[in-house]
């Protein structure tokens, strides 16, 4: 069973979720992973995924955990940019 990591700032699981569905242009952040599976052409499944290569859970996970970082980052860089124009 796997388990759940707690974000570190508390009562940021909403925004995480919210921003990982955006990243993996779904409305639910539970389907983003499958999503993300699907573009990449791994075999995912609901459920039990013991066939699953350790890369294959990687790509996925890194493809999605990246497309979260590089979007806060934008955010980042907008809202400084935002800051300095004020």
């Amino acid at each position: 069973m796997s388990k759940r990591r707690r974000p570190l700032v508390a009562n940021s699981r909403n925004g995480l979720d919210a921003l990982k569905a955006q990243v993996a242009q779904v409305d639910d952040p539970n389907q983003a992973k499958y999503e993300v599976a699907r573009e990449l052409d791994v075999p995912l499944q609901n459920g039990y995924n013991g066939q699953l290569s350790s890369h294959d859970a990687g790509r996925i996970g890194g493809r999605l955990g990246g497309s979260m970082v590089k979007e806060m980052v934008k955010m980042g860089m907008q809202a400084m940019q935002n800051k300095n124009s004020d």
